[in-house]
């Protein structure tokens, strides 16, 4: 990993409470943000019974996050250098906590989306302040590496861990998916102020025109785009499926889904390792390759396929197509980049990441409602999943690079 930038660097004046106590406190708030991403997963089709909402509006429970994460995203590094990463970070675990609590004791459509939003918000700030502040408090080599490795580790558990516990507290009452986080966040806060050190503030680097046309970046953001928003709109689709026609409870959906994420937790501490071997854009490409399989075969299934014949080899695909592809993408995307602009260049992939599923979301969502049966949701799903395949390909003419970190 490089160097951190300035704005990210460690005041000598506060070094915090020790280098593996702030690790386990940005580790534990990374799976916080990780799981928010699929927490409400499992939960919408009770939230949408109880409140009576349709599909399209309970839908923005999960968009909703999305939206507020990639609305963020770029004000982050700006809001860091000016405030510091300690007062943002601390800063938006209490906002973050706060929304916790407000979803959890509402019942208001309004207030449930806003509180979403506004976690994805959070999210935005402490999940890159979290990576940059591993790099400021942590040596270069080994233990930054390692470091490092155990806080992707964490993010990469963290959506598993939301499918579960949304399946665990929708079976009792859905306003835990939502209430559950604040003590944590809480703890984690408190702890945090004993740990997290000051930076030095100064004046972000600016995005230029040469970096957003770095071609390996764009390829990323559009790959990663395509990946993510198919992904997690395949999940919808099959959770109301399962919900809907099976007539299966909260927790069993829940498990249900999990060959499609626990692959991933599972392979990230080999992914550094893969990519030395075989660089990015063939794993990439791989990946890209699974995910459309997956989609198409779910596409070509009858409807009454059972779960075993229809959902689960396409999340077993879907699930390969993560463990090849996501941290090659992440890789990918800053690999022509200075160090100086790493952090900015992050926050544009991380941007497109997002809309992914912020344009996706909804317009499954639309036709699902639409249209009588899955089919034609799935179609355009098995759409973007081709040309996903297609920007893919394009990165094949060059290997990509095999070096890491």
């Amino acid at each position: 990993m490089a160097e951190a930038p300035a704005s990210a660097r460690t005041s000598p004046s506060r070094t915090g409470g020790g280098q593996w106590p702030l690790l386990f406190v940005l580790s534990g708030n990374m799976v916080l943000d990780a799981l928010e991403v699929s927490v409400v997963l499992v939960a919408l089709p009770s939230i949408g019974a109880d409140l009576g909402l349709p599909l399209m509006s309970v839908q923005w429970l999960m968009s909703g996050f999305a939206l507020g994460f990639a609305a963020m995203l770029m004000y982050g590094p700006v809001l860091g250098a000016r405030w510091g990463l300690r007062r943002c970070y601390l800063a938006a675990m209490l906002l973050f906590a706060a929304a916790s609590v407000v979803g959890g004791l509402s019942d208001d459509t309004a207030v449930l989306i806003a509180s979403r939003v506004v976690k994805g918000a959070c999210a935005a700030l402490t999940a890159p302040a979290g990576l940059a502040l591993i790099g400021a408090t942590f040596p270069g080599g080994p233990r930054q590496r390692r470091a490092v490795s155990v806080y992707s580790l964490f993010g990469a558990a963290g959506f598993t861990v939301g499918l579960l516990l949304s399946g665990l507290l929708a079976a009792d009452a859905w306003h835990w998916t939502f209430l559950f986080p604040a003590p944590v966040a809480l703890g984690l806060l408190v702890w945090g102020i004993r740990v997290i050190p000051a930076t030095v503030r100064t004046k972000p680097p600016r995005l230029t025109r040469t970096v957003l046309r770095n071609g390996p970046l764009v390829r990323s953001t559009l790959g990663a785009a395509t990946l993510n928003g198919t992904y997690i709109s395949l999940l919808l689709l099959i959770t109301f499926r399962l919900s809907g026609e099976y007539g299966w409870s909260p927790w069993r959906t829940a498990l249900a889904l999990l060959p499609a994420c626990v692959p991933l937790a599972v392979s990230v501490p080999f992914a550094a390792r893969r990519i030395q071997r075989f660089g990015t854009a063939r794993p990439i490409a791989a990946g890209a390759v699974c995910a459309s399989a997956g989609q198409l075969f779910l596409l070509a299934r009858p409807e009454s396929a059972s779960y075993l014949t229809g959902p689960l080899p396409s999340l077993l695909l879907v699930g390969a197509a993560f463990v090849l592809s996501f941290a090659a993408l992440n890789m990918q995307a800053v690999q022509n980049t200075e160090p100086a602009l790493r952090g900015r260049v992050v926050s544009v992939y991380q941007t497109g990441v997002q809309a992914g599923s912020v344009i996706m979301l909804p317009a499954v969502a639309a036709l699902l409602t639409r249209y009588d049966g899955p089919r034609t949701a799935l179609a355009a799903i098995a759409l973007v999943g081709v040309a996903g395949v297609g920007v893919a390909l394009t990165g094949l003419r060059g290997n990509g690079v095999r070096e890491v970190g």
